[in-house]
């Protein structure tokens, strides 16, 4: 089974896109590539298909909408990305996947991390014998006084 590194690791902070790609068993293709490149090149960060596209759009990448859906849920499977879905309307991907909460900005469609252990989840139910929880996403959801 291929290594996960995420930018989460110390050890991956430095590392390539294409060495992120192969570690999680991903084929570096050229789309990945750039695609990992705007993603993991400028520390955590929180984005949508259709920012993702303008932003590889914006950079000369030729790479459809399509395209970039596919390679977001294949980073989701792979490890590198948590998905985040916002209200069953839209979904965001945070390259920090460690378990932390997040509140959205309602007005902006902004998501943002909510730092520390700044959420207490008390009184869950236990899950079915055969099941575990693999963790729990809290959105806070934020608008103007």
């Amino acid at each position: 089974m291929p290594t996960t590194i995420t930018p989460r690791d110390p050890s991956s902070s430095r590392a390539s896109p294409a060495a992120l790609l192969e570690a999680a068993g991903l084929r570096p293709t050229r789309q990945r590539l750039a695609l990992a490149s705007l993603l993991f090149g400028s520390g955590d960060r929180h984005v949508n298909a259709e920012m993702l596209h303008e932003e590889a759009v914006r950079s000369g990448v030729r790479v459809s909408l399509a395209t970039v859906y596919n390679t977001l849920h294949q980073f989701v499977r792979a490890g590198l990305l948590r998905e985040i879905a916002i209200g069953g309307q839209r979904a965001y991907f945070d390259t920090n996947t460690s378990n932390h909460n997040h509140f959205f900005v309602e007005e902006e469609g902004k998501l943002v991390d909510i730092a520390g252990s700044g959420v207490r989840v008390v009184g869950l139910p236990d899950p079915p014998e055969h099941l575990k929880i693999s963790h729990i996403d809290v959105v806070v959801r934020l608008v103007a006084k």
